[in-house]
């Protein structure tokens, strides 16, 4: 776990899953390994797992702690969930819960979850299995929710959203807002649509700067120097490249902490010898 301290708000990393499902190539299908090996030289050594060969990736949730407020951002795959497409996440028995005890965040703790999109890695500890029901993980949260997501995935239902977002609908958790809405005095919403309809990041804003949990925009770090390149899962790959494209654009060299959903690292997006990079932060 890492913790980062921006201002008066600190931020730490759970991380549930050390690493992807998919092989970078897999997930980014325009790429090749040619144009992805002329970035090693400063993926290397931060954001490479070199146990696999391939680029880090994790699946994680960011604590962040205001002074009024325990918020968290994504929430992961969750347990007993069953996931027969992906053997790392099914009917997971993972330690999530005993790892937020570890920075001192009980379920009880949470004051808000909030929810960049309802993809099944983002959504999984929304709601765990008591009783043989699912009820909300953290009893006192609100879950605070893009409503234009939330319209189209409810008339796209999957296990997902039945097993890990609809329970907190029907237990009154959830709110759902515009998607430039504040969430509380420190985090607002941003619509930065394409890989899910109403995908959004979330910008902090702090009295010594700002940070971005940027959610799905990027899944590879390569993407900063190669927004172009979508991900397999991006609902319209298109609108996802443009956001993406104007994501690196407006946040390159601008000192905004970028953390992002899958990232091994949060960083800042930078230009050298007029190319984007990404760099970790200190």
């Amino acid at each position: 776990m890492e913790t980062l301290k921006l201002g008066e708000v600190t931020i730490t990393r759970v991380v549930e899953i050390g690493r992807s499902a998919f092989a970078t190539s897999s997930m980014l299908p325009d790429s090749t390994p040619e144009a992805i090996a002329a970035h090693h030289h400063w993926l290397k050594p931060h954001f490479f797992d070199e146990a696999v060969g391939d680029i880090g990736s994790r699946i994680q949730t960011f604590v962040v702690k205001t002074p009024r407020h325990t918020i968290l951002v994504d929430t992961g795959v969750g347990n007993d969930k069953s996931r027969t497409e992906s053997p790392a996440w099914h009917l997971r028995r993972g330690s999530y819960l005993d790892d937020l005890a570890a920075i001192g965040v009980t379920p009880d703790d949470v004051d808000v979850v909030v929810c960049t999109h309802l993809h099944v890695d983002h959504v999984g500890w929304n709601t765990r299995l008591v009783g043989g029901e699912w009820i909300p993980t953290f009893p006192r949260a609100r879950y605070v929710i893009a409503g234009e997501e939330w319209e189209f995935w409810k008339h796209e239902r999957d296990a997902c959203i039945d097993d890990s977002v609809a329970p907190i609908v029907d237990a009154g958790r959830a709110v759902l807002t515009d998607t430039d809405d504040a969430i509380d005095e420190y985090l607002t919403f941003e619509p930065w649509p394409g890989h899910t309809p109403g995908h959004v990041a979330v910008r902090l804003h702090t009295g010594e700067g700002e940070a971005v949990f940027s959610g799905d925009l990027m899944h590879r770090v390569v993407q900063v120097a190669e927004p172009q390149w979508s991900s397999r899962f991006c609902h319209d790959p298109a609108r996802a490249r443009a956001t993406r494209r104007d994501f690196v654009e407006r946040h390159a060299d601008s000192g905004t902490l970028i953390l992002a959903a899958h990232f091994p690292r949060p960083g800042y997006i930078v230009t050298e010898k007029g190319q984007r990079r990404f760099v970790p932060a200190a």
